[in-house]
């Protein structure tokens, strides 16, 4: 079998067969020790290692390999606690649940007075992962061009790969930003429910941006198709853009299938480079790829394409601000394994750089976090149980123990409240006062 180079890539684990070694690793490894017991005896988890069980109940997990894990974990962090599960030195039963918590004490789980030191100690994301121009396709085809069968494995038969949003209470909260939805709970989140519950997303997204009959749309990060699919459908003209030729290939057939050829364009084009002006903007879950040195140049981009009396609705996966100024110079197991170049943005720093940097104004925000825990749990039980398929189309099993924790990791991040997923929607007020506020 041929594979494409991103497929190629993903079945290669560079030092992942090395266990850190040496007078540095000893040192660092019986810190680690030291941290992560008394971390987990804080915590309502059940570890099961070297023959004593440690935690105060909970979502278990059993070290099999208790001195590579260590000694991953203190050369590494949180990477080498990644990479200690995708070695099997490491397991857990119900991996999501058991992430969950430690997800909700994250901050906490080493002490204050050693987070000091935590620029001294955790590596700093490579220059090639900075989404310049040069590096943004690279990055994007990391992910997204390793296979289109792969996400048709596991998604939903809409092909939509951001949260969905099921049926549930919406409910109205406070906080800094100001005045927000919060969708609650989903009253059912199920497999049957799953494609109806993408279109919601996306149906709610298109009427915040104002999309109807006779609109132009501009969508950044195409996916594949879906959006721009039922955009059209309600008589839009959409020009779609993308960096993964993967993606493009796909989505120009699916929209041949639904007949609007005629009504969308898919390019490959970066952000940077729209011209045009458009009537609506709409991008679901693209600026996570962005990387914080260039959120000005995104919504400047969306400012200068936008028509007046236009509307732009974004859906972003969020993180607390203060989290995200710790983090922004990070290198994390995301990173180096899923994400090239990826980082969260808060709703505040969103807000700033709007108000500082364009005429757009956030006039809307949709909280719905809850929602995207039970989106991932649905994706990781469809591709658990194609574990023989994904093996057939040429991924190794360690790429299945990575794609696992990539889910489960991230759902433990939404089901804490560590992160969220907004959908935030913006105009640009005609009032020069309004625009000043």
């Amino acid at each position: 079998m041929t594979l494409a180079p991103a497929r190629q890539a993903a079945n290669y684990w560079p030092g992942l067969d090395v266990i850190p070694s040496g007078p540095r690793s000893a040192v660092s490894s019986r810190v680690a020790r030291r941290l992560f017991h008394a971390a987990v005896n804080r915590l309502d988890v059940t570890v099961h290692v070297d023959g004593e069980t440690i935690g105060r109940g909970g979502p278990e997990a059993t070290i099999h390999r208790s001195e590579e894990f260590y000694a991953r974990i203190g050369r590494h962090q949180l990477i080498g606690f990644g990479e200690a599960y995708l070695t099997g030195a490491w397991d857990a039963e119900d991996l999501g649940a058991f992430l969950t918590v430690l997800a909700a004490e994250v901050q906490d789980l080493v002490p204050q007075n050693l987070q000091k030191l935590r620029a001294m100690v955790v590596a700093r994301p490579p220059r090639m992962h900075r989404n310049s121009t040069k590096n943004t396709r690279g990055n994007i085809a990391h992910h997204y061009d390793l296979s289109n069968d792969l996400f048709e494995l596991f998604l939903d038969e809409s092909l939509s790969y951001s949260a969905a949003l099921f049926e549930s209470d919406v409910t109205t909260a406070h906080d800094h930003v100001g005045d927000h939805l919060v969708a609650g709970a989903p009253y059912a989140a199920t497999h049957e429910l799953f494609a109806e519950a993408q279109g919601r997303k996306i149906e709610r997204l298109l009427d915040e941006a104002g999309v109807r009959e006779g609109s132009r749309v501009l969508e950044i990060g195409s996916g594949w198709g879906e959006l721009a699919i039922r955009a059209a459908r309600r008589g839009a003209h959409v020009h779609t853009i993308t960096l993964s030729t993967e993606q493009k290939a796909l989505a120009d057939a699916r929209i041949a299938d639904a007949g609007f050829s005629d009504r969308v364009e898919v390019e490959l084009c970066d952000y940077r480079d729209v011209t045009g002006s458009y009537d609506a903007v709409v991008s679901v879950e693209m600026i996570e790829a962005v990387g914080w040195q260039y959120w000005p140049t995104y919504f400047e981009t969306i400012d200068r394409v936008l028509a007046p009396g236009g509307r732009v609705g974004i859906q972003a996966i969020t993180m607390p601000h203060d989290r995200m100024r710790a983090t922004k110079n990070t290198f994390t197991w995301i990173n180096k394994y899923i994400f090239p170049g990826g980082f969260l943005p808060s709703v505040q720093v969103i807000d700033e750089i709007t108000r500082e940097r364009t005429g757009l104004r956030l006039t809307g925000r949709l909280s719905m976090g809850a929602h995207y825990a039970a989106t991932l749990r649905l994706w990781d039980e469809t591709f658990q149980a194609g574990h023989d398929r994904v093996l057939e189309l040429g991924f190794d099993e360690t790429f299945l123990r990575m794609w696992h924790f990539y889910l489960e990791y991230s759902r433990g991040g939404f089901a804490s409240g560590y992160i969220d997923v907004n959908q935030l929607t913006f105009t640009r007020p005609t009032d020069p006062q309004e625009t000043a506020r």
